[in-house]
């Protein structure tokens, strides 16, 4: 598969006779902070089923089986019948998918790309290519989902998780979120998120710094309906943040017991901040191993503390309700200040 390490796509035979596709992985990933964030995710799963208003709402977050054999190797469970939305959206050349179909005469993403990497002005370059580049992800559902109520209720599923999702990754601080890390599952229509190597906002520590709680663009939104990021997008992202809150105690000591381990480098190193975003250069400033334990401890401080922070609902300094904690987290998403200097890899336009 393409990629830096290049993972495999292997088939096993399970003891029931059935084919199984695994992705095997080495090389920088340490797929150990995978597992552990698998591991969140199905506590938060947990607490959001025995809640009634986010049980009602089927609210959870799409898990996945991770197993870390080393710290550079493992194996991870291949999610059937799900598609990249950039796949969906470009196809794999990045000049096809849904807006070759839909957005004749629009700018290729090859062109998008170029513009926002050469301009200057970076938020006049953004608006000139949503002007030329229209969202097309509501045909996914008109594709795929043929009766009107199948239609609906796939929409629904796919507002549902997309809001539960943000909320949870918003917490950890995870990053990468570019449209090759996000799955669409083609039955339900729920969202999977892939690659979980950038957490605890070490986003912030690429060489262009994502600077947006979670991926909130316009054909992310395209997909929710004439509503968009209001009613039940913006409702299920209370209910999320609302649960979280009320069992921050547990999800803390998770994230504790992680940050703390001296085993995990969930710290992005620089030269590890340099290949995420496909640099090739080498970054002389990488820290020694005496240093990065120093620096590890307070990196962990901050982390947890930071994460304390969200669960309490400071934002900027500011104690916030759920629903002005929600409400300041889809401005910042969406806001195209933020946008415009996002790498042009990661397609802020999109």
């Amino acid at each position: 598969m393409n990629g830096i390490n290049a993972p495999k796509v292997i088939q096993c035979i399970g003891s029931d006779g059935n084919r199984y596709r695994q992705l095997a992985k080495s090389g920088n990933d340490d797929l150990r902070q995978d597992a552990v964030m698998e591991q969140f995710f199905s506590l938060v799963n947990m607490f959001l089923q025995n809640h009634r208003d986010t049980s009602e709402r089927r609210l959870r977050i799409r898990t996945y089986n991770v197993v870390p054999f080393t710290p550079s190797a493992g194996v991870v469970e291949w999610v059937n019948r799900t598609v990249p939305l950039g796949d969906y959206l470009l196809d794999s050349n990045r000049i096809g998918g849904a807006h070759a179909r839909y957005g004749t005469g629009d700018w290729t993403f090859l062109q998008c790309r170029e513009h926002l990497a050469c301009e200057k002005d970076k938020r006049k370059a953004f608006f000139k290519i949503c002007d030329n580049f229209r969202p097309v992800m509501h045909h996914f559902f008109i594709e795929r989902f043929l009766q009107p109520a199948d239609w609906f209720q796939s929409r629904l599923a796919y507002t549902r998780s997309v809001a539960a999702s943000s909320m949870v990754g918003y917490i950890v601080g995870l990053g990468d979120r570019h449209s090759m890390n996000i799955l669409i599952d083609e039955d339900t229509a729920e969202v999977v998120h892939i690659d979980l190597g950038v957490a605890f906002e070490q986003g912030l520590m690429l060489k262009t710094p994502e600077r947006v709680p979670f991926r909130l663009t316009r054909d992310i939104i395209d997909g929710m309906g004439v509503t968009g990021t209001e009613g039940v997008f913006k409702r299920c992202c209370e209910k999320t943040l609302s649960v979280m809150r009320e069992n921050k105690e547990a999800l803390l000591t998770i994230i504790e017991v992680f940050i703390h381990d001296p085993l995990y480098k969930w710290a992005l190193s620089p030269l590890k901040a340099l290949q995420r975003q496909k640099e090739t250069e080498y970054n002389d400033s990488c820290l020694d191993d005496s240093q990065e334990a120093c620096e590890g401890n307070k990196d962990a401080a901050r982390a947890i503390l930071r994460v304390k922070q969200k669960l309490d609902g400071y934002e900027d300094g500011e104690m916030r309700s759920v629903e002005g904690q929600v409400q300041q987290l889809i401005q910042d998403a969406v806001d195209t200040d933020r946008l415009c200097q996002m790498f042009p890899g990661w397609a802020p336009w999109l």
